[in-house]
C-alpha cells in the first residue's frame, strides 16, 4: 500500500510554482468524472514523504509534535494551588485536587450531556433533567448556565426548569448571570428585553411569578421605550393604532418564549394577559408557529381556529409554516388534511401557492410516496400554479435530503423540459446534499451534467468539492479539485485558502500547506478569524513556531484592536446597567 503523504510531483510543482505563465485553455482541462483514486495512485512517486524533518519556504524545520510541551504544562499545573481551576472541551470548570468544586463540575457535566442530547434528539428538556434526580443549589445552576452561555434558548429553558423545582430558589446572582446570557448581544437584547426586564422584577422582588398588573406595567414601560417607530410613523402619518402599545411587547414576549420551546409558558401567559391586552393577528400567529415548533398539532389547529373566531384571517405563510412542521415530523394526515382546508375553505390570502406544494411534495418524498409527488405536481399545472426555479430548487433539495436521488434527477429534467433553465444555485443547491453524503461520484457526475448544460461552475462548487475529498482523506482528489479551478478561470478567495491549508494540515500536507501560506503571505489575503484560530491550532501541534509567529504579523493589520476593546467595554456596561439590584 502506497502512502497517502507522498504527492505527485507534477502536482506539486504545478501548485507551488510562483510563475506560473499562460492559463491552460479551459477547452483542454480535465473533466471531473475522470478523476479517480486509480489515476492519482498512478502518477504517485516513492519516497517523497513530507512526514520527515526538512526546511519549508517559511523557513523552519517541521517537527513531530512536541509531546513534551504539554507534559511540562501538565506539571506546571500540578504544582499550583488546590484550588485552581482547569477549564475542559465543554467549558466545565473543575479543580485539580478533586474536591467539592470537583463534585460539583461532574454534575454539572451530567446535566450539561443531558440537556445537549435532548436539544439534539427531540427529547423534553424536563423529561431528561428529570431522570438525572440531582439536587439543585445556586453553585451548580450557576456552573450549568456558565457552560450554557452561547446557547441562550437551552439556557433559558434550563433556568426555567430549575425554578419550578420544589426545594430551590434561584439568587440574585443567578438573575443576574441570565440577564447577561440573553443581552450579550444586540440581536439578544433585542428578542430578548422583555424578558429581560421581567426577571429584573423578578430578582429584586424575590417572587417566582409576577402579577398581572407589574407585568402590565413593564409591557407599557417597555413599549413607551423601545417599540415607539410605529407610533411615531403613525402619528406622523395621521393614522390611528387600533391596537394597543403594549400587544406589540406581549408579541415580543411571546415569541421569545416560543422560541425557546417554552409554548406551555407562553400559551400561559397568552391566556392570562388577553381580556387586559387585545391579541392581534400576529400575536396568534406566534402561538400556532410556537405549537408547531414542538409538534402539537392539535394545540396549534385550535388556535387557528380561536384566531378565525376572532375575526382575523390567516395568512398563506401561517398555513405553510404549519404543514412544514407536520411534514418534518411525519404527520402527514394532519398535514394533508390542513393542505385540503386551504384549498376547499381557503380565501384568496391563504390558498395554496407553489411554495405549499413544494413542502407537501417533499413530505410525501421521505416517506416514499412517491406517485403522490408527481401527482401533486400535474394538479399544480393543472390550477395555474406553476413552479418558479425556487420551488424546484426546493423540491430537488427536500429529495435529495431523504436519499431519493433519481426522483431529485427527474424533478431536474421536469426543470429543463418546462422552460426553467437550472441556475447554478440549483446545482449547488444538488451537489451540496451529495457531498453532505460524501457520494463523490454522483457529485462529479452532476458537474459533468452542470457543464454540458452551459452552467459554469462557481466557487462554492469547487470549495464543496474540495471539504468532501478531504472529510474522504483524499487530499490528491482535492488538489485535482484545485487544479481545474486554475483551468476554468476560476479566481480563489480567502476561504478557498483557507479551506485547502486545513484541509492539507489535517492529512499532514505539511509542506504543502505552508507553501499555501507563504502565498496567502505575499498576496495580502485577510483568513477569515474561524478559520485562522484553526490554522493556528493546528500549527501549534506540529511546532511550527515561525509560521505561527509570521502569520500572526500578516493578520494583526486586518483587525483593529482599540476598536474592539471599545465596543466590548460598551456592551459591558449595557449589561452592568441590568444587574443593579
Amino acid at each position: 500500500m502506497r502512502s497517502y503523504r507522498s504527492i505527485p510531483a507534477s502536482i506539486s510543482c504545478w501548485i507551488f510554482r510562483k510563475n506560473l505563465g499562460s492559463r491552460p485553455n479551459p477547452s483542454n482541462s480535465i473533466p471531473f468524472a475522470r478523476i479517480s483514486s486509480s489515476q492519482i495512485h498512478h502518477q504517485r512517486h516513492l519516497g517523497e514523504s513530507i512526514c520527515s524533518c526538512r526546511r519549508n519556504l517559511l523557513g523552519d524545520v517541521i517537527l513531530p509534535p512536541r509531546t513534551d510541551l504539554y507534559i511540562s504544562f501538565k506539571s506546571l499545573y500540578s504544582s499550583s494551588s488546590s484550588e485552581s481551576l482547569v477549564s475542559d472541551a465543554s467549558g466545565n470548570r473543575t479543580s485539580i485536587d478533586g474536591g467539592r468544586d470537583g463534585r460539583v463540575g461532574s454534575t454539572s457535566s451530567k446535566v450539561y450531556e443531558a440537556i445537549m442530547s435532548a436539544s439534539g434528539s427531540g427529547e423534553s428538556l424536563g423529561a431528561a433533567l428529570d431522570v438525572l434526580g440531582i439536587e439543585l443549589t445556586t453553585e451548580l445552576v450557576n456552573e450549568v448556565l456558565h457552560m450554557l452561555r452561547y446557547e441562550e434558548k437551552l439556557a433559558f429553558r434550563f433556568f426555567t426548569w430549575a425554578g419550578h423545582q420544589d426545594g430551590y430558589a434561584h439568587e440574585p446572582q443567578t438573575y443576574n448571570f441570565m440577564i447577561d446570557v440573553l443581552s450579550s448581544t444586540r440581536y439578544k437584547n433585542k428578542q430578548f428585553g422583555v424578558v429581560c426586564d421581567i426577571l429584573d422584577h423578578m430578582k429584586r422582588s424575590g417572587s417566582n411569578s409576577v402579577p398581572i398588573g407589574a407585568l402590565l406595567t413593564i409591557l407599557r414601560r417597555y413599549s413607551e421605550k423601545h417599540l415607539t417607530h410605529l407610533r411615531k410613523f403613525a402619528k406622523k402619518r395621521r393614522i390611528k393604532m387600533k391596537t394597543p402599545p403594549e400587544t406589540d411587547a406581549l408579541n415580543l414576549l411571546l415569541d421569545s418564549l416560543c422560541k425557546c420551546s417554552l409554548v406551555k409558558e407562553a400559551d400561559a401567559m397568552f391566556h392570562r394577559l388577553k381580556s387586559k391586552v387585545a391579541p392581534n393577528a400576529e400575536t396568534y400567529n406566534i402561538m400556532f408557529f410556537g405549537w408547531c415548533r414542538v409538534r402539537n398539532p392539535k394545540a396549534a389547529i385550535k388556535v387557528l381556529e380561536e384566531m378565525i373566531q376572532m375575526g382575523h384571517t390567516p395568512e398563506n405563510f401561517t398555513y405553510n409554516a404549519a404543514i412544514d412542521s407536520f411534514c418534518s415530523a411525519g404527520m402527514l394526515s394532519e398535514a394533508r388534511e390542513l393542505f385540503s382546508f386551504m384549498r376547499t375553505e381557503g380565501s384568496t390570502m391563504s390558498s395554496p401557492t407553489a411554495k405549499t406544494y413544494a413542502f407537501m411534495i417533499v413530505g410525501l418524498a421521505k416517506f416514499d410516496q412517491l406517485d403522490e409527488c408527481f401527482r401533486l405536481l400535474a394538479d399544480m399545472r393543472k390550477i395555474g400554479c406553476l413552479p418558479d426555479v425556487s420551488t424546484y430548487k426546493q423540491m430537488i433539495e427536500g429529495m435529495c435530503l431523504a436519499g431519493k436521488d433519481d426522483a431529485a434527477y427527474k424533478i431536474l429534467e421536469e426543470m429543463a423540459q418546462t422552460g426553467f433553465r437550472p441556475d447554478i444555485l440549483t446545482y449547488n443547491c444538488f451537489l451540496k446534499v451529495l457531498c453532505n453524503l460524501k457520494k463523490a461520484e454522483e457529485a462529479l457526475r452532476l458537474c459533468e451534467k452542470m457543464i454540458d448544460a452551459g452552467c459554469e461552475p462557481s466557487i462554492h462548487t469547487y470549495n464543496m468539492l474540495m471539504a468532501m475529498f478531504f472529510e474522504m482523506n483524499e487530499p490528491d482528489r482535492a488538489i485535482h479539485i484545485w487544479q481545474e479551478m486554475d483551468n476554468r478561470g476560476c479566481a480563489r478567495v480567502a476561504d478557498t485558502y483557507g479551506l485547502m491549508i486545513d484541509g492539507l494540515l489535517n492529512c499532514y500536507r505539511v509542506q504543502d500547506a505552508c507553501f499555501l501560506l507563504e502565498e496567502i503571505i505575499a498576496l495580502g489575503i485577510k483568513l477569515p478569524y474561524s478559520r485562522f484560530d484553526a490554522i493556528l491550532l493546528q500549527l501549534s501541534a506540529i511546532g511550527n513556531l515561525n509560521a505561527i509567529h509570521r502569520l500572526s504579523v500578516h493578520m494583526r493589520k486586518f483587525y483593529n484592536v482599540a476598536m474592539a476593546r471599545r465596543f466590548a467595554i460598551s456592551e459591558k456596561k449595557k449589561r452592568i446597567n441590568m444587574r443593579r439590584i
